[in-house]
């Protein structure tokens, strides 16, 4: 081809040809690089596809964050049960290393017991011990042997006076000598020293019995000792037990009215109530919370009622609250339908007397009409 010459028209077409299969290939390799415009160019069909995708993604995502806030709720839950079961586990151990110490120290006067049961008393309260004497508690002998075969320990509990070794602590010298039901406490005995006496009451009980069960009651209510174990026998396996009629009464801010509570403040706006918290004519505590109060006891809280302090002292704990209202019943005609119903009480007094009103005279006739046998306490299961 070489020397040939080609028409002028011939190369006009050449080239334009040639610019022509330019465009078409760069035009090819702009769309290739371009995926986003593909997509735009392909059918609908081709779309459906890719929005399924896109939305099932959607859906997991947002299935993926409601899994992740149920998992973290069920972790809250477990760590809040770890955390109660770490204090349980704290102040058994607690417990344990006192008792330990204790008996490696008390070895040979440490009593096994069921149940200690305290009856608060006073010195000029004689005449009211002689009544429950002379009606549901055992005296000599059958004391003896309650304690020995059944396990359970009754003792009046007083303190001293302010000068030990006077008149009124020989009276009880000499009582003790002749019943020998009596734990004293050292303690100055008086009537706004309650919540200190109640203290120091479980502290000693816990260093002299080793103990299921810590009973406390006023000598002016009478008890039916069988009803009473049976229902502490219930709670035998249960760790951290309160039992006892709960109430929640007014917070008396007035002075000079009875019950009056000078740290009323405490207890937020003037007329609120106080806690749940049992009531102070009779109540029972398990062990651990007993050996818990002894532990604690220099940095126990005292208020004006000593029922309300024990509930303040047991308020922050794992404990479990027992509400029985056989333990609260009022005296005749009250108890007497209940035990011909066959609903022997635990216990009965007048809550208008906070006690049964004039007990001396009257608890032979509520024993008499409320009582629930001399053989009943010897029967029970514990």
């Amino acid at each position: 081809m070489r020397g040939r010459n080609f028409p002028a028209k011939s190369v006009v077409a050449l080239c334009m040809a040639s610019f022509l299969v330019g465009i078409v290939l760069s035009g090819r390799i702009w769309r290739s690089s371009q995926p986003q415009s593909q997509e735009q160019g392909r059918p609908n069909e081709l779309r459906i596809p890719i929005q399924r995708d896109c939305e099932h993604k959607r859906k997991l995502v947002e299935g993926t964050s409601g899994n992740i806030i149920v998992e973290v709720s069920k972790t809250h839950q477990a760590l809040q049960a770890l955390d109660k079961t770490m204090s349980s586990l704290e102040m058994e151990l607690a417990v344990a290393r006192t008792s330990r110490t204790k008996a490696a120290k008390t070895r040979p006067t440490m009593q096994k017991a069921f149940a200690v049961i305290g009856i608060n008393t006073a010195f000029s309260s004689k005449k009211r011990r002689d009544s429950v004497r002379q009606t549901w508690m055992p005296t000599g002998s059958k004391l003896k042997r309650l304690e020995k075969e059944k396990g359970i320990v009754i003792r009046f509990v007083i303190g001293h006076s302010p000068t030990p070794g006077g008149i009124l602590d020989r009276a009880i010298d000499t009582e003790e000598a002749e019943n020998k039901d009596f734990l004293k406490l050292d303690h100055i005995e008086g009537y706004h020293e309650l919540s200190g006496k109640t203290r120091i009451y479980f502290a000693t009980a816990v260093s002299m019995w080793d103990a299921d069960f810590y009973v406390k009651v006023d000598d002016d209510v009478h008890v039916n000792l069988g009803m009473l174990v049976t229902t502490l026998a219930r709670y035998r396996s249960k760790p951290r037990i309160y039992i006892g009629c709960m109430k929640s009464g007014p917070v008396l801010s007035q002075k000079g009215v009875k019950y009056h509570e000078p740290e009323f403040w405490k207890f937020g706006e003037e007329g609120n109530k106080y806690f749940r918290h049992a009531t102070g004519q009779i109540y029972a505590i398990s062990k651990d919370l007993a050996a818990y109060i002894s532990i604690n006891s220099p940095i126990l809280h005292r208020y004006a009622n000593e029922d309300v302090s024990l509930g303040a002292w047991l308020l922050g704990l794992e404990v479990e609250h027992v509400d029985d209202r056989t333990m609260c019943c009022g005296t005749p005609p009250d108890c007497e339908w209940k035990v011909q119903a066959g609903n022997v009480c635990v216990a009965s007094f007048d809550w208008s007397c906070s006690g049964i009103c004039k007990s001396v005279d009257k608890m032979k006739d509520v024993h008499n009409s409320c009582g629930e046998g001399e053989t009943a306490v010897w029967n029970a299961i514990i």
